[in-house]
């Protein structure tokens, strides 16, 4: 195709031209979310907000009663945060891998200007950097280069004396002692995870089990929705579980498009975590969602969406699965690209006790745009009871440019939460 219809397409591509949404954000929230009907257009919906990172002074806006602060600023597309024992906070400054097989074609080419619209083009870091407030005041004033020379890192667990650090294409771990400014050894593979040159989502979550004898590594899909083949998507759209003693691995849950934050619930003990759905079916669909995950569990990706929701894009189908497929627990609303999640179990801010933090990074499939915030949602013992609250919003400017972009949530050790601004490169700190 000559170069001036690709560019027409793309043009057309990123003014948003044609499909809206219909419905709210809030109907495409809660236990039981709206569902309309698919919309199939010639053209997906893209309403990229440029990211233009923040001006001097300016910062989110914070719920009432509650005031923010830059934890640590000037970061390089800081992604994920891990709080150590000591209350040092470990972020993984990290950007996608080379992936020369992904988004070939005018798809991948109007997705390429779309990503570099939303800031999300810049070259990884890979590496993760150490903050310390030493002094209590509620700023990093010691940053050290943990530990370099990673493969795009992004989750972190720590299991013992060993600091292992979820690459986009292997598990690996380094040593660790209480108060390290720096990794003492060279990273030690303990096993691969699904990566190759395709790599669509490549942003390996990791959480450890409570007696440290296993890792969770959450696996986004290597497509939307299968196009690629399903060959591609072995071990992918999945939760594995890996034995920390051998480095095996086994299939957890699987029909989950791209699970990414995951946290134990402190009730029930179960695993949660939050999930991107499908895109290209129009501005109300399909909700990302957050869930508890049942061993051997099957989601419904790419076949279904929300349980028995076929989707007619999928060939072949498989009704065997849809049968199976499990309804999440809690949706987040349509595109809000739901990816932190964090349980509140501190006493800090009683209000969040129980719940969960939700960080949304921010729609590209939807107009007009949907997340760019930070949620929360209420919790009554292990179930989720509410609406999702807005903890820090302002992330969008008046006239739909990104300021920033929350990524990561977690819960520092006096109880703020802290929040990683990939656009923004900066750590937020939410307290009282």
């Amino acid at each position: 195709m000559r170069a001036a219809p690709v560019l027409l397409i793309a043009s057309l591509a990123l003014t948003a031209c044609g499909e809206t949404a219909q419905l709210s954000v809030e109907k495409g929230q809660g236990t039981n979310p709206e569902l309309p009907a698919p919309k199939k257009t010639l053209i997906p919906t893209v309403k990229v907000a440029d990211a233009t990172g923040w001006s001097a002074g300016d910062m989110p806006t914070a719920a009432q009663g509650l005031t923010v602060t830059a934890f640590a600023s000037n970061l390089d597309h800081p992604r994920w945060l891990y709080v150590l024992p000591n209350g040092d906070v470990l972020v993984a400054e990290t950007n996608a891998p080379p992936k020369p097989e992904d988004g070939k074609g005018i798809k991948g080419f109007v997705m390429g200007l779309t990503m570099k619209k939303a800031g999300a083009m810049t070259k990884s870091a890979n590496r993760l950097t150490l903050l310390r407030d030493a002094d209590g005041d509620g700023m990093a004033e010691v940053r050290t280069v943990f530990v370099d020379g990673l493969s795009s890192p992004f989750g972190m667990a720590l299991v013992g004396d060993r600091l292992y650090i979820a690459n986009a294409d292997a598990v690996v771990s380094v040593p660790y002692a209480t108060g390290d400014l720096k990794a003492t050894g060279a990273p030690q593979k303990l096993t691969d995870l699904p990566g190759g040159p395709i790599n669509h989502h490549w942003t390996k979550s990791l959480v450890a089990s409570k007696d440290g004898k296993y890792l969770y590594a959450g696996i986004g899909s290597n497509s939307n929705v299968g196009e690629n083949g399903m060959a591609a998507e072995t071990d992918r759209a999945a939760i594995l579980q890996i034995d920390v003693a051998t480095g095996a691995r086994t299939v957890y849950a699987s029909g989950l498009r791209n699970p990414v934050g995951m946290d134990w619930n402190p009730v029930s003990g179960a695993l949660w975590v939050s999930v991107n759905e499908r895109d290209e079916i129009g501005s109300d669909l399909v909700p990302d969602y957050m869930t508890s995950v049942r061993p051997g569990g099957f989601y419904g990706w790419p076949y279904s969406y929300y349980g028995p929701h076929v989707d007619v894009r999928v060939k072949p189908q498989n009704p065997a699965l849809v049968a199976k497929a499990i309804k999440p627990d809690y949706a987040l609303g349509p595109h809000t690209a739901s990816l932190g999640l964090s349980f509140y179990t501190a006493d800090l801010l009683p209000q969040y006790k129980g719940g969960a933090l939700i960080g949304q990074h921010g729609s590209w499939n939807r107009n007009p745009p949907s997340g760019y915030k930070v949620v929360f949602v209420p919790f009554t013992g292990a179930t989720p009871a509410g609406p999702p609250q807005d903890v820090l919003t302002g992330f969008l400017s008046a006239d739909g440019k990104a300021k920033g972009r929350p990524v990561g949530v977690t819960v520092d050790a006096k109880g703020a939460i802290l929040v990683a601004d990939d656009v923004g490169n900066i750590v937020w700190r939410v307290t009282k």
